[in-house]
């Protein structure tokens, strides 16, 4: 069983605790603010998912690298069809 630091210099100070802090809480709120980055993380991970399918549904005719570009391309047709469906039915938001 390990025991815990005794002596001062062994423990982290709260010092050094609390600039990490303020840094992982400024983080969240950019994260809160700015929403682009995050689809863009979620993106490119459904195109971990979706791009095997792709490469696997064509028998191998297209390399690896171009099942990822083709499901890439498919993810930002779908984007922006949906995209263009609410800037038609809803335009006042625009």
């Amino acid at each position: 069983m390990k025991r815990l630091p005794s002596s001062p210099t062994q423990m982290i100070s709260l010092q050094t605790i609390t600039p990490a802090i303020e840094t992982l809480t400024e983080i969240w709120a950019e994260w809160r603010r700015q929403k682009l980055p995050l689809y863009l993380f979620l993106g490119l991970c459904f195109n971990l998912v979706l791009a095997p399918a792709v490469f696997a549904a064509t028998g191998g005719d297209l390399s690896r690298t171009q099942s990822y570009w083709l499901a890439a391309l498919g993810l930002v047709t779908v984007a922006l069809a949906i995209y263009l469906f609410f800037v038609m039915f809803v335009p006042e938001r625009f």
